[in-house]
């Protein structure tokens, strides 16, 4: 059996760019450990999440994870939903 910890992704995404950097982190490692060594920028990130889920920086952290680093909504999904069916043509 290996003694090497879990590899992760690290992404922080914006609008049609992203930077992303995968490491790999000793047994044990938790989300606050990736964070403190990814070397990403963390001015305006807001949270982060696992594969999606929200999760707190003492969350363990797993072989194969993509920890994503969220940047707070620039707009309401549902006022941006309902704007985009305002501008659609009505269906005859």
């Amino acid at each position: 059996m290996s003694d090497a910890g879990p590899r992760v992704d690290v992404v922080l995404a914006w609008p049609r760019q992203f930077e992303s950097v995968t490491l790999t982190l000793a047994p044990g490692a938790r989300v606050a450990d990736a964070l403190a060594r990814c070397g990403l920028p963390m001015d305006g990130v807001d949270g982060v999440a696992v594969f999606g889920e929200r999760v707190a920086p003492d969350t363990p952290l797993h072989d194969g994870d993509r920890l994503e680093l969220l940047r707070p909504l620039q707009v309401d999904p549902k006022d941006a939903r309902r704007r985009r069916a305002a501008e659609r043509p009505a269906r005859k």
